[in-house]
């Protein structure tokens, strides 16, 4: 048997690093990635945001939902010319901030496969106290289960461990999402073979992944999920199915050494042994979970790095430097290669800090961007894949109904603590988690799919026009926004109110116009106000981060 203990991709991920430009002294992370993107391309480049715009954008990535009335009228009015980096600053100390964090990091960790409070309190703390990433994965890996506050951690392996009626335990998928969403390689079509379109992704790599995971179960000794390991004796035997030679590997990350599976005599297979008493299982000597999480969120793991920069890069601006966001290799390179390899180096300086990077990358001129060319002959995608202008980005479920409940003035009847939450109707949600399940069903993706991208939906439309719940919002009531709108006799300040509520912006000239018509050519006003929010709250641009 041969053993295989080396990536065919290692030697061009370690080029590219090599090659990682550094900024020069004294310049930060944000001026460096304007003066690479502005020196990779001679197009036109947008103006900035308006004020409304760049508050408007900032506060549904910092903080998930849409800013208060008071926010926007404060910010435009301010004339300090720092007033965007203390906003950020300012949003980045913010209570929602966790919040958001944590639910996007749900998503793009968990893809919708459920959830769990403690998986939800490990992530909200985590934002809290500002863990840093490799910091977290570690936990993930390996969760350290004295400590409560580190147990729902483990939820990321146990719900990939459950067992599905008579399906085994799907160990393959789990090999692939560790590779997928921690080194951005999608190695689950090289489980029976090599990739037969990305020369860069061996059998080997994958079962050399699948060799840390392969072993572990959900242990049945504890009240809350926690895993164990059976003892690995011997290396993993495989065997393309092109091929009849038998290969073997011990666990392995791509890119990696192999490591080496010793060889104990019965005496000495476990550090801890079993617990007949408590069926506690035992803890082996040799313990391939604790070298993956020691190793593979490491500096010196460059794919780990690339993949964290690379996701976070296309939530804050839209799009991955490397698109789709698992499928780094030397066939799909970087549109921008040495600003990801910038972006990863300084990161792994910057000892893995989501907030610092966070920060850096909403000061760019990139982020600030206007989402409109000045130059409507000018091609909008190619514009877009230069970061000539800000790419638009649709809402997620969770920022559509924190959104929808601020513009409505709903919020208040959801408290996020759930001792606290009043009885509503029986009829409809009572407390912000069964609210976001709505949200979710109908607007989210398929449990187990990235939401890399948008696809518009009958579903979702539906849900905006026929959903009691969204009318519960709407409709005069419970001293919500379209109640507040009716105290107002003004039709133009009806309007103008109307506008910066739930668009963050004043209405144009034609707007105004248009929904003062309205207003007059219909008799019954709490209906015709409620059918102005409602409009407002279905169109493009409020359902847009833009």
């Amino acid at each position: 048997m041969t053993s295989l203990r080396i990536s065919s991709g290692l030697a061009i991920i370690l080029t590219v690093a090599l090659c990682a430009p550094a900024p020069a002294r004294g310049v930060e992370l944000h001026t460096a990635i304007d003066r690479l993107i502005e020196d990779s391309t001679a197009g036109m480049f947008a103006p900035p945001a308006t004020d409304q715009e760049f508050l408007r954008r900032l506060f549904l990535d910092l903080t998930g939902e849409i800013p208060a009335p008071s926010d926007v009228t404060e910010f435009v009015a301010n004339s300090a010319a720092n007033k965007r980096t203390v906003m950020i600053d300012r949003l980045l100390q913010d209570d929602r901030y966790p919040r958001r964090m944590s639910e996007l990091f749900n998503v793009m960790l968990m893809e919708r496969r459920g959830t769990d409070p403690a998986w939800k309190r490990f992530l909200v703390d985590s934002f809290k106290t500002n863990r840093h990433w490799d910091s977290m994965v570690k936990t993930i890996i390996e969760p350290d289960l004295t400590n409560e506050n580190e147990q729902g951690a483990g939820y990321f392996l146990t719900k990939r461990l459950e067992k599905y009626g008579q399906n085994p335990t799907d160990y393959p998928g789990l090999a692939s999402d560790i590779g997928r969403l921690f080194m951005g390689v999608d190695l689950a079509c090289a489980q029976c073979h090599d990739h037969l379109f990305v020369d860069d992704y061996s059998q080997a790599d994958f079962q050399g992944l699948y060799a840390f995971v392969n072993n572990t179960f959900i242990r049945s000794d504890t009240e809350f999920p926690a895993i164990g390991q059976k003892v690995m004796k011997k290396p993993l035997e495989f065997q393309s199915v092109f091929e009849e030679e038998m290969f073997t590997t011990g666990p392995r990350i791509p890119g990696g050494a192999e490591l080496e599976v010793p060889e104990y005599d019965s005496e000495h297979e476990f550090a801890v042994a079993p617990d007949p008493q408590s069926k506690a299982p035992g803890v082996p000597a040799f313990n391939p979970l604790h070298y993956l999480a020691t190793t593979l969120p490491t500096a010196s793991n460059l794919r780990f790095q690339s993949n964290f920069v690379n996701r976070l890069w296309a939530s804050m601006m839209g799009n991955g430097l490397v698109w789709p966001l698992d499928l780094h290799h030397s066939d799909n390179p970087a549109t921008h290669p040495e600003l990801l390899s910038l972006l990863a180096s300084e990161f792994a300086q910057h000892d893995f800090d989501i907030k610092w990077l966070v920060r850096e990358l909403a000061l760019t001129k990139v982020y600030q961007r206007s989402s409109i060319l000045q130059t409507p002959t000018d091609n909008v995608q190619k514009a877009e894949a230069e970061y000539r202008v800000f790419r638009e980005k649709a809402l997620s479920s969770e920022q559509l109904m924190w959104s929808i409940l601020k513009a409505t003035g709903a919020k208040s009847r959801y408290p996020i603590e759930l001792e606290d939450e009043p009885k509503l109707e029986a009829s409809l949600p009572t407390t912000i988690d069964q609210v976001q399940e709505h949200f979710i069903a109908s607007f989210a993706n398929p449990p187990r799919e990235p939401e890399d991208e948008f696809a518009p939906s009958v579903r979702g439309s539906l849900f905006l026009m026929n959903s009691e719940l969204v009318q519960s919002w709407v409709n005069v009531g419970g001293n919500n926004a379209t109640e507040q709108l009716l105290k107002i006799s003004d039709n133009k300040e009806v309007i103008s109110s109307l506008y910066i509520t739930v668009l963050s912006r004043a209405p144009t000239t034609v707007e105004l116009k248009q929904m003062r018509e309205f207003l007059v050519s219909h008799p019954d006003r709490p209906d015709a106000t409620a059918q102005l929010v409602w409009a407002l709250l279905s169109c493009n641009e409020f359902l847009i981060n833009h």
